[in-house]
């Protein structure tokens, strides 16, 4: 059996791998922040990691 330790981030916009064991959840889905498991409620600000405009206009 296998362990999963990192995926992509469920933000569909989103670049960033995260931790599964650091991982925020929502639902069955793991987010880099709170920001995109929030589903961006600001529409235009992104996760804040180096590298990824995720919802940055």
């Amino acid at each position: 059996m296998i362990d999963v330790t990192k995926m992509k981030c469920a933000c569909v916009d989103c670049l960033c791998v995260v931790n599964t064991s650091v991982a925020v959840m929502e639902g069955q889905s793991y987010y880099c922040s709170e920001e995109c498991a929030n589903g961006h409620p600001s529409d235009v600000t992104c996760c804040g990691n180096t590298g990824c405009n995720c919802h940055s206009e």
